[in-house]
């Protein structure tokens, strides 16, 4: 409590207003193989689309049907986690982008005096003519609307640079201006560089020059594919020359790009309907320093990125990214590589500069130009991505097994990875796996956080109600040990479902439908309504069920310690979940499903809205402000039916001295929870007609 001293007015404010947080009951945890995606992480997923966004379409190749189940479930809630698990023998789907040189040429002021050009010191001199042509592949890809020229009157004297000055005032002044970026100039004036916006083997660059006003030929123009081991250039007596790209052999030089997660759902292929699927990289054609960087989806274009191998905000390692710690790409990540060594790469300081020493290609050079001898032992200049598409390929999912989908608690990976608090999962399951070891791991972990429920069910294929009973029961040889416990609950049949990405019908896993109807049940009612029945169990997509139970079915599966819950094709109502019973044997209130999702509710809103009272006095003002937050939670799921009545005690009969002594605080509440009318009875009484109604 504040001391106040001097004279005066104060206020002290205090937060009295404690209340129960808000829930969500329908968080559901789904733990599954896919074709691609992050691993072994549970992922939210709020809608259909973000789910195959991130984790690709379904596909009856991949084991257990998690992206199928997903999809369904995620029609009744938009709050579920995806754990993807993978086997350590599965591999990234890659493909190596090409690396080319672009045709280039030099001009140099060291090959032309004065006189040839333009008078030092004057304003008068001789105009200098450079035309230029560019062919991709045999079309016209560039031609220079006009002759680039230095007026007489524009050279400044007496610098000793006037030679240096004109030529780059005609390559940087006027072509890099007029062909958008297809040019590019040197910042050293003593060389000016031209070289074609494009590269590969595909690529031809057509160069004339001229002086004097009558366009008369005689200004050396130096052709410059590539620099020599010694650094000279190679020059061309002519003033016409032709230069040709480079595509270097991707044993050599090229840029991989990866998959960002290891998965099959990578590689791009043709389907059946000759539709495309998986993923490639495509270079586009634009002349520049850049290139446009393109990753296609089953066929259409999902990211797109401006890259180049400069120095700069869109250098392709920095804009795609060098691993999945630097993500920028949802898809893919890049690196440089030279054969099967990644290379250590220091970015080009410009793009006219040669690559480094390490990237040194020795006879990828081999007769470049027609008007040369060839150039071995050199590293060509201006490179960049070749034009092309490169399909994603070689990658795999690898095991797809039990002991992935079970994973391990001390990586949390698999149904482990569900073991986490912060997500707030109260469902879980495993679609379309009914491997026992698989389904005890998860009610294990379901049992140890008191989280969630696991909802399970026995494999396809039972024709006989006896052999989903004994499957429960632990004595059948796809199971064998017996299903129990009050955090678990057992559906069958199976139910057939119209799949549209298989474009067929097909039997779906009875528990993905279990599970989507208590989300259906928490947005219509509540988590303490059962989740069965004609008004909230009612299944609207399946189209018929495996094995068809009548009543001495349902009772067989219901009772004498049985524990399966029904599904049932009704003539009239259709197809209905009948049956509401957890695993539990035991014969409480915690053998209904209802109840079992009533208690986690109450838990982890009792956990969220007491959790501010650790560490505060241990005492009856705190006692009290425990009940006034518990007490209103209670009584408003009495309200709304989960209760027939209840009871909060938080006093010193439950924080006795020892429990204080040892710095506990207790507080006991007892309640009595609504029971599901499972079976309506009607008395029919006949009386005579003399007897009074």
């Amino acid at each position: 409590m504040a001391n106040f001293v001097s004279p005066g007015v104060y206020v002290i404010e205090k937060d009295l207003s404690n209340y129960p947080t808000a829930i969500n009951p329908s968080v559901v945890g789904i733990v599954g193989f896919a074709g691609q995606g992050p691993t072994n992480k549970a992922k939210l997923i709020t809608s259909q689309e973000g789910l195959m966004r991130m984790f690709g379409n379904p596909d009856e190749s991949i084991t257990g049907q998690g992206l199928e189940g997903a999809i369904e479930i995620l029609e009744s809630t938009n709050t579920a986690y995806y754990v993807r698990p993978v086997g350590s023998d599965a591999a990234a789907a890659s493909a190596t982008v090409q690396i080319g040189a672009c045709p280039s040429f030099v001009v140099s002021s060291k090959e032309v005096t004065d006189d040839t050009i333009i008078g030092a010191g004057t304003t008068g001199g001789t105009d200098l003519y450079l035309d230029v042509q560019v062919v991709a592949d045999g079309k016209n890809v560039y031609t220079s609307p006009k002759q680039f020229s230095i007026p007489a009157g524009t050279v400044p004297a007496g610098d000793g640079n006037e030679q240096a000055y004109a030529i780059n005032k005609i390559i940087g002044g006027a072509i890099e201006g007029a062909a958008v970026g297809s040019y590019f100039a040197s910042t050293d004036l003593s060389n000016t560089w031209v070289a074609a916006g494009y590269a590969g083997s595909g690529i031809t660059l057509y160069a004339s020059a001229f002086s004097g006003s009558g366009r008369t030929a005689g200004v050396n123009v130096k052709c410059l594919v590539a620099v020599d081991a010694s650094g000279n250039t190679n020059s061309l007596p002519t003033s016409s020359i032709t230069a040709y790209g480079l595509s270097f052999n991707t044993a050599d030089l090229g840029y991989e790009v990866a998959s960002q997660y290891k998965g099959g759902g990578y590689n791009e292929g043709t389907k059946s309907d000759g539709t495309t699927s998986g993923y490639s990289a495509q270079i586009l054609e634009t002349g520049g320093r850049t290139s446009p960087l393109q990753i296609n989806r089953d066929g259409f274009a999902a990211e797109s990125f401006n890259v180049s191998l400069v120095a700069s905000a869109d250098f392709v390692e920095d804009a795609i990214n060098t691993g999945i710690t630097n993500v920028k790409s949802e898809y893919i990540q890049g690196n440089l590589v030279s054969g099967s060594t990644d290379l250590n790469f220091t970015p080009l300081p410009y793009f006219y500069s040669k690559l480094s020493d390490a990237m040194e290609i020795t006879d990828a050079l081999d007769a470049v130009d027609s008007n040369s001898a060839a150039h071995v032992g050199s590293t060509p200049r201006f490179n960049k991505f070749v034009k092309g598409t490169y399909k994603l390929a070689d990658g795999s999912n690898g095991a797809m097994t039990a002991t992935e989908l079970i994973g391990d608690s001390t990586n949390k990976t698999g149904v482990h990875a569900l073991n986490d608090d912060t997500l707030n999962v109260s469902l879980a399951i495993v679609p379309g796996v009914t491997t026992q070891s698989v389904q005890n791991e998860l009610v294990t972990v379901a049992e140890s956080t008191q989280n969630f429920m696991a909802i399970v069910s026995p494999p396809q294929g039972l024709t006989t109600v006896q052999q989903a009973i004994d499957w429960s029961n632990g004595q059948s040889d796809e199971r064998t040990a017996a299903l129990t416990s009050n955090y678990a609950a057992i559906y069958w049949p199976w139910v057939q479902t119209y799949d549209n990405f298989a474009q067929k019908d097909r039997w779906y896993d009875p528990a993905i439908y279990a599970v989507r109807q208590m989300c259906y049940t928490d947005e219509v009612s509540d988590p303490w309504f059962a989740p069965a029945g004609v008004v909230r169990g009612t299944l609207t997509k399946p189209t018929d069920v495996e094995v068809s139970v009548n009543e001495g079915d349902r009772d067989s599966m219901y009772s004498g310690g049985n524990v399966v819950n029904p599904i049932v094709n009704f003539p009239q109502q259709g197809i209905v979940i009948f049956g509401q019973r957890t695993a539990q044997r035991d014969s409480t209130a915690l053998d209904r499903v209802n109840v079992r999702r009533l208690l986690i509710q109450v838990k982890k809103v009792l956990l969220s809205s007491t959790r501010r009272f650790v560490f505060e006095p241990n005492d009856s003002t705190t006692w009290e402000k425990i009940t006034g937050v518990v007490e209103p939670l209670m009584d408003d799921i009495r309200r709304r039916q989960g209760l027939v009545d209840y009871k909060v005690i938080c006093d010193d009969t439950t924080n006795t001295a020892v429990r204080v002594d040892r710095n506990e605080m207790w507080c006991k509440v007892l309640i009595k929870p609504t029971k599901a009318a499972e079976v309506i009875v009607f008395e029919l009484n006949l009386t005579s007609q003399a007897a009074q109604i």
